[in-house]
């Protein structure tokens, strides 16, 4: 899924873990997308036929039940050539149905950052309907730089690295006029700002400094390509394919570049690629505000007598009283919390615990309602918990000293291996942080200068409130990112098979509004809506998604124009549905 990192929780809009209910239920018009450039089939290239004329080797994972391989990839597709590569893990969960299999099912769970290797052996094949996983192997990989990918992303120095850099660095004019203190949630004054700035000018030029060889590598439109030869190794003639989250980006460019390879494609918590920056900012932080007013108003349906207030107004401000008191001064925490070497949680770190509990309501509102009347009290020791079992659950747990998979610790940054793989040097178990970053500030162009930032961010406020302009700010990273070449654009895939789109009318971080625009951005492209809160809703237990996503993944069974899934408090209002 589309998962934000602790400091830019509501930032990403750029874009980067899954109830009962009854459906009405075959595809839409041709919407008259933009024709697709014709471009030659790639693995007619000679300098790309290595790559896609590899196999893949499958042994056993180190989880029982699940098969592992790796999948080779060129840096650089415009010089295939050159030896230098990507190495990625690749799992898979062999149909539970053998004789009736259709083939390979690849998916993307998300971040971007998220990997798919490990994700599958933490069982996310489990998320996929009992159709599916029958007919399907169910195939997840690492994308580049990405978990166990080698080279992999990192932005952290090494420890040893610290302590010099702290005392070499000379300070930028920006960094001279900072202030010492807790940043904003909305920097108003020229102070807040150049320390907003200074900021993620140093986090950019980490990225820079630690992974600067591959950094202008990991794009989406890059990670479509190693997708299709994933294809080409899994032996498909066609790729059957579900995004979740910044998966649905990973799905978007795949279809452009090879929209006659795709058999069936699920997108399921729509990105639109329309949007510039600054509207997709505005998208998702508004996604956000809209979610946690939602958890206001229903608190006391979903998480009963733990609610933090008796009344929708109590619980607002409740919260709105947390962010004020963290922007004064860290709110308290035990010592062994997360926060406590930052002296407890500001704003934007109380900020980040709410935005990520509106991912799941039904596992994440109750304890949300606990740690907020415990923070309100003088401790925010629960709160700061919040996203621990998140980030456990999302670490790829990749030991990246195993065998084929030497780190570069030790070795000068940007020099090669011998198998011709970039070094980046002490890459951590999890890197979602660093990858997150890293696609998004390359996918999506940013200003360069720091007005257009700023002048967002009353707009920003109007629209969200503080998950707006903190997502700005959030943004400033991408300021000082090198460029990609994509641009804002709609659908270009002339000749693709009808792309399924699943959007949920509550999602807090890819807005459904986008989910009805990316499906009438495809040919035929068809929508299917579920009425509920949450992030994405295929592989969250609802009946009616997993019944209609898998007859389209098993039989291409197309859903009908205003196809509609009703969570389970709304079944008893449904009449007549299929």
């Amino acid at each position: 899924m589309n998962r934000p990192t602790r400091a830019t929780a509501t930032a990403l809009a750029l874009l980067g873990a899954l109830s009962l209910t009854a459906c009405t239920g075959g595809g839409l018009p041709d919407k008259g997308a933009a024709k697709a450039p014709a471009t030659a089939d790639p693995a007619s290239r000679s300098d790309l036929r290595p790559f896609y004329g590899q196999g893949l080797a499958w042994t056993d994972c180190a989880t029982d039940g699940y098969e592992c391989a790796r999948l080779t990839v060129p840096l650089d597709y415009a010089r295939p050539g050159n030896g230098r590569t990507f190495v990625l893990p690749v799992a898979r969960a062999t149909a539970t149905g053998p004789g009736k299999r259709v083939g390979s099912l690849v998916f993307n769970p998300g971040g971007p950052g998220a990997a798919g290797a490990s994700s599958l052996e933490e069982g996310m094949d489990e998320a996929f309907g009992a159709a599916a996983r029958a007919r399907f192997d169910i195939v997840g990989f690492d994308p580049r730089g990405v978990g166990g990918s080698v080279p992999a992303l990192t932005c952290e120095p090494a420890e040893e690295e610290t302590e010099t850099e702290t005392e070499e660095k000379e300070p930028t004019a920006e960094e001279d006029e900072a202030p010492e203190g807790i940043a904003p949630l909305y920097p108003r004054t020229e102070a807040d700002r150049s320390a907003a700035a200074a900021g993620a000018r140093t986090a950019a030029e980490d990225c820079e400094k630690h992974s600067g060889p591959i950094l202008r590598h990991v794009g989406t439109d890059d990670a479509a390509r190693d997708l299709d030869v994933l294809r080409a190794a899994l032996g498909e003639r066609k790729l059957t394919y579900l995004g979740w989250s910044y998966g649905t980006s990973l799905g978007t460019s795949y279809a452009e570049q090879f929209p006659r390879r795709v058999r069936a494609m699920v997108l399921d918590g729509a990105i639109d690629p329309s949007l510039d920056w600054r509207q997709r900012v505005l998208s998702q932080s508004a996604g956000f505000r809209r979610s946690v007013d939602d958890y206001a108003e229903r608190c006391a349906e979903i998480a009963g007598d733990s609610c933090p207030g008796r009344t929708p107004g109590e619980i607002r401000a409740l919260i709105e009283r947390l962010y004020q008191r963290a922007e004064r001064e860290p709110l308290p925490v035990a010592e062994g919390s997360t926060y406590a070497e930052y002296g407890g949680m500001d704003a934007t770190a109380v900020l980040d615990a709410v935005s990520m509990a509106m991912y799941t309501p039904e596992d994440q509102w109750e304890p949300l309602s606990e740690a907020l009347r415990e923070a309100d009290r003088g401790d925010a020791t629960k709160l700061g918990a919040l996203g621990d079992e998140e980030s456990d659950a999302e670490d790829t747990g990749t030991d990246t000293t195993e065998e084929g998979t030497d780190t570069a610790e030790g070795a000068a940054e940007g020099e090669e291996k011998e198998d011709g793989t970039p070094d980046v040097p002490d890459v951590p178990a999890d890197n979602s942080d660093a990858a997150l970053t890293a696609v998004n500030c390359l996918d999506v162009p940013h200003p360069r200068s720091v007005r257009p930032y700023w002048d967002a961010l009353a707009p920003a406020d109007q629209a969200a409130g503080v998950y707006g302009t903190a997502g700005v700010t959030a943004e400033l990273t991408c300021r000082d990112w090198p460029s990609g070449e994509r641009r804002p654009h709609k659908v270009a895939a002339e000749g693709v098979a009808p792309v399924l789109v699943v959007g949920t009318t509550g999602d807090p971080s890819t807005p459904y509004a986008e989910a009805v625009s990316l499906a009438e951005q495809f040919p035929a492209g068809m929508l299917l809506t579920y009425e509920g809160l949450g992030h994405t809703a295929y592989g969250r237990g609802d009946a009616c998604v997993t019944a209609k996503v898998d007859a389209y993944l098993v039989k291409l069974e197309r859903v009908a124009p205003g196809a509609t899934c009703r969570a389970e408090r709304n079944k008893d209002q449904d009449q007549g549905q299929s």
